[in-house]
């Protein structure tokens, strides 16, 4: 059973239809007291980060999820969350994966970063198995996570940054998996089909 962890900061339909086409039924879960009943976990997000870490904290969430022993991916927002301090608001964040978000250096490049781009695995994990060099997924953001030990795979867009990233139980995708076509699809199944 997966749960679609809704905190107000998301629009977690995509996301939920996105895992139903893969024959799951996931459940939206609007308190934290739910999350322990679940064998994986989705933390979505869009926004502000200063505002999302806020709504996290004064419901209960962050200790629910820093209790949280099960497969947990954070997606887009939600994986800057999981890590350990963003420029955006200059807030301290949830600290489950190890390494800083800061503003995405793209110099003559468009920001926010919006559109599809290459991916470039970093390190062999079960959330990238199936990959190849020449597939892209669909990213709008403007903050990226820092390429560092957690990173598993990586994108470039001015600078490179971390796209997939893992530390124990905890993961994150900075693109949108439920955008992302048939590359996108395979993601969202090896996290269905993660075992720790």
């Amino acid at each position: 059973m997966i749960a679609i962890i809704n905190t107000g900061c998301a629009n977690i339909n995509s996301v939920r239809f996105a895992f139903e086409r893969l024959g799951q039924t996931p459940t939206v879960i609007t308190s934290p007291e739910q999350l322990a009943g679940y064998e994986r976990a989705i933390l979505p997000g869009v926004g502000h980060a200063s505002v999302a870490m806020k709504r996290l904290v004064d419901n209960g969430w962050q200790q629910a999820i820093n209790e949280y022993q099960r497969p947990l991916m954070g997606i887009c927002l939600g994986m800057q969350l999981l890590c350990e301090s963003t420029e955006e608001g200059n807030v301290q964040c949830l600290g489950k994966i190890p390494g800083e978000v800061k503003a995405l250096d793209v110099g003559s490049l468009t920001s926010p970063h919006m559109g599809w781009n290459n991916l470039s695995v970093q390190q062999a994990h079960p959330l990238t198995q199936g990959l190849h060099a020449d597939d892209q997924v669909y990213y709008v953001h403007s903050f990226a996570h820092t390429v560092n030990n957690a990173t598993l795979v990586s994108s470039e867009y001015g600078q490179t940054f971390s796209a997939i990233v893992a530390k124990d139980n905890y993961a994150g995708m900075q693109f949108h998996p439920e955008r992302s076509a048939k590359v996108g699809t395979r993601l969202l199944q090896n996290f269905v089909d993660w075992q720790l």
